[in-house]
């Protein structure tokens, strides 16, 4: 924003007004990065939507800096950059902000113990970044097919070396992963519990939206009686992570 309107807008004095020809392009020259979300907004599931290309390219051909910011936690940024290709976009992983990333580099700042384990509620985008990371992680995907029999003197074994539970859009969700993360929070002394993002729905297909990570954190939340650190959008460690890079 140039002088005049960062002075209105902190002094409350400024209200929203429709866009035309001119103010458009007042507006467009006073910002210099463009951040945009994906599910919903590039694309819905594997279908992008119209105009897209074309408003990439032309704020590309501006000098624009663009960045992708998406709490979808399903990918890393290696595997969105594929996503993007795939779709005819040309987008770079250092482009990309991802959720699974975030929680990666949550632990990372936070000097989280390099023997230490995490176990993942959420799939493969989390477990690659936490891998890109330094990070063990187990769980995950791997956790997706097994159950629970609630039989007389049944035992959930669990590592006694995790030291953080990350929680993301899981769509291999179960009793049996809820259990785990559940037993690592309540009785490993100091295990973070760490949620992607909260939230409610996602585009996750091209034609409905589909319960998102918040469904899954929620379920952690009660089980637990515990509130997460949120490293995904809105929160405070995503925007002041991506305003250092």
């Amino acid at each position: 924003m140039d002088g005049e309107i960062s002075k209105q807008r902190s002094e409350g004095n400024i209200s929203s007004q429709p866009l035309n020809p001119q103010n458009t392009r007042n507006l467009i020259d006073s910002v210099d990065a463009f951040l945009f979300d994906c599910d919903g907004v590039i694309w819905k599931g594997d279908s992008l939507i119209d105009g897209v290309p074309e408003t990439l390219e032309t704020l590309r051909s501006m000098g624009k800096k663009l960045v992708f910011v998406t709490n979808n936690s399903r990918k890393s940024r290696k595997q969105y950059a594929k996503k993007f290709n795939s779709l005819g976009i040309s987008v770079s992983e250092d482009e990309i902000f991802s959720s699974s990333y975030a929680a990666a580099m949550y632990l990372k700042v936070n000097d989280f113990p390099k023997e230490k384990k995490v176990y993942v509620i959420g799939e493969e985008g989390i477990c690659e970044e936490l891998a890109l990371a330094g990070f063990t992680s187990i769980g995950g995907t791997e956790d997706g097919k097994k159950t629970i029999n609630l039989r007389p003197n049944f035992l959930v074994e669990h590592d006694k070396s995790v030291g953080a539970v990350v929680v993301g859009l899981d769509q291999y969700i179960n009793y049996y992963k809820l259990q785990y993360g559940t037993l690592c929070i309540r009785e490993n002394p100091g295990c973070l519990f760490i949620a992607t993002n909260r939230d409610a729905v996602g585009h996750m297909t091209n034609l409905q939206e589909w319960p998102g990570a918040g469904c899954m954190v929620a379920a952690i939340c009660g089980s637990t009686q515990k509130e997460p650190i949120v490293v995904g959008k809105p929160s405070t460690f995503l925007m002041e992570f991506l305003l250092q890079k």
